[in-house]
Parts: structure tokens; C-alpha cells; sequence
């Protein structure tokens, strides 16, 4: 799976993108070579030595790779991506003088990420910084912040079970709301109106607090079942969701109020519900489900 990121060099920008299996950065070539060559067309600049190197026989770009990255205009578009590796070979074929301190910078780069591999608490404190900047609540962070250590977990779990297909993690991921919600992640993206936004980042603390109990559930279960096939964990998943729906249902039931909620982020601090003693319960019995 990968993750796309935004990276500075010298206060310009490198899309990159971590491949989580494999452990690796993926850089975008063309805006290395914008850093590189200050050229005023760097995607010429890279299509005349893409050629060249080809013609030279060079690995470097038998290993590039396509991989949908944001362009300027905000749509995803396909662009040449390397490996960290083979990114300092391509460097040796862009005479710069800032090609020694771009490979200190990338060094820096690839020791960030792997510290943050061997101490996930360092990744926490990143994404804290992350939410925070954008301006949502302290209570806010903290739900959305355990629900990614939740959702990891799951996929773990997942990926212990042999799913690996990006479309598999989408189908078993878009079980778990349509079975809680009564939407998919596709229809409750409508209903907050969003379009490429994260739904998660959309949600308010107790849509968050549901999503995780289905998440952690649907772990529960996989865990205790060992399920062989594709099917079985799709099965699972929508148990999983069924718990959280039972929550969703009590609390409705309570408050006289629906749980789904058209609340998006452009509103950050409606997204904390606050002295909703349905929610807070439904915290207290998402802790005792993973205790």
C-alpha cells in the first residue's frame, strides 16, 4: 500500500510516496529534477534524458516506475517515480552542485521514516502536529489518532491472512460502514459532500468511535477465527459492522438524534461532540471489546 506525502527541499516541493511493504520511498523524477536543475521545464528536461539513458542502456530507467501522483492543478495524474536507491543513480547523470546535500537530504528522509518504524509513538506526535495544524479540536486528535493505531492493527491482521490486493482492502474496508451506516464509503462521502477527502479526517468523534468499534471488532473476530479465504474475512468485516450498528442504534435510541451526520471538516470544532455521555459510553465499551 502505498502513502503519498509531501517532502521540502531547499522550500521546494517532492511528492514521494512509501510503499509499506516494501519498506521504501518513492520519489517523483520530475520534481527532483526541478530541484536539481532549476530548469524552467523540468518535465522536458526529463523526457531528453529519459531518452538518452535509455539509448545508453542505463537500469535506472528500466526500474521508473508510474504511480498517480497530485499535480498542480489538485488531479491525480501518472508520473515517473524511483526507488530511493536507483534516485541516486539517476543523480549522477544530472550534473548540479546541489546533488551532494540532495542526498544528505534524502539520507534524512529515509532515517525519519524508519525511525518512526522502530518508535510509532514518533508517528503519532507527527500526525498530532498534522491535525493540528489544520485546526481541529485537541479532543478531535486524539479520537482520529487511536482510530489509525486501530486501523492498523486491522490491516495487520489482514495482511496475516493473506490479503494483499489493494482491492481486496477496499471491498472488506467499504463492509464495515455499509454495515453500521447503512452507507458505503462512497455514499457517506456524498452524504458529508466530499469528493477525494478522507472520510475519517470528515467524521465527527462518535462516527470515529463507531468506525473504530466495527474496526476493532472485525479484529476480535479474525483473530479468534483464523478465517482461510477472502470470503470469510468479508463475512467478518460485516459482523464486525453489525456491532458498531448495534452501538449506533442504542445511542440514537437515547438521544433521539441520528449518529450519521452531514458534518465535514470545514466546520473542524463541530466535530467534536461534546457532554455526549452516549458517545463516551461507546468509548468505554469500544475499550472493553480490545481489553
Amino acid at each position: 500500500m502505498m502513502e503519498n506525502k509531501i517532502k521540502l527541499f531547499e522550500s521546494k516541493k517532492i511528492r514521494t510516496a512509501w510503499n509499506e511493504d516494501e519498506e521504501e520511498w518513492y520519489f517523483s523524477v520530475v520534481d527532483v529534477v526541478d530541484v536539481l536543475t532549476d530548469s524552467t521545464n523540468p518535465s522536458t528536461y526529463w523526457r531528453k534524458l529519459k531518452q538518452r539513458l535509455k539509448q545508453e542502456g542505463n537500469e535506472t530507467v528500466t526500474n521508473c516506475h508510474g504511480l498517480k501522483m497530485q499535480a498542480i492543478d489538485g488531479k491525480m495524474r501518472m508520473t515517473d517515480v524511483v526507488s530511493t536507491s536507483n534516485l541516486l543513480r539517476l543523480i549522477q547523470s544530472i550534473p548540479s552542485p546541489k546533488a551532494e546535500p540532495f542526498k544528505m537530504w534524502l539520507a534524512q528522509v529515509g532515517s525519519e521514516r524508519l525511525d518512526e518504524i522502530a518508535d510509532p509513538e514518533k508517528a503519532i506526535l507527527r500526525g498530532a502536529d498534522f491535525y493540528r495544524a489544520k485546526g481541529y479540536t485537541e479532543g478531535w486528535i486524539n479520537q482520529r489518532l487511536q482510530t489509525i493505531e486501530m486501523r492498523k492493527e486491522l490491516t495487520d491482521e489482514w495482511k496475516a491472512r493473506g490479503i494483499e490486493q489493494e482491492q481486496e482492502y477496499a471491498i472488506l474496508t467499504n463492509e464495515m460502514p455499509k454495515a453500521w451506516s447503512g452507507f458505503s464509503v462512497k455514499q457517506y462521502k456524498q452524504f458529508k459532500n466530499l469528493k477525494k477527502e478522507n472520510l475519517r479526517d470528515n467524521m465527527t468523534n462518535v462516527e470515529l468511535v463507531l468506525n473504530m468499534l466495527a474496526e476493532v471488532t472485525t479484529t476480535a473476530i479474525s483473530k479468534s477465527r483464523d478465517p482461510e479465504t477472502f470470503e470469510e474475512s468479508r463475512q467478518i468485516a460485516i459482523e464486525g459492522g453489525s456491532v458498531a450498528k448495534d452501538a449506533r442504534e442504542n445511542i440514537e435510541a437515547r438521544t433521539g438524534q441520528s449518529v450519521i451526520s452531514p458534518l465535514n471538516a470545514k466546520n473542524k470544532n463541530a466535530l467534536e461532540i461534546k457532554g455526549d455521555n452516549e458517545a463516551t459510553n461507546a468509548h468505554h465499551y469500544l475499550k472493553s471489546r480490545r481489553e
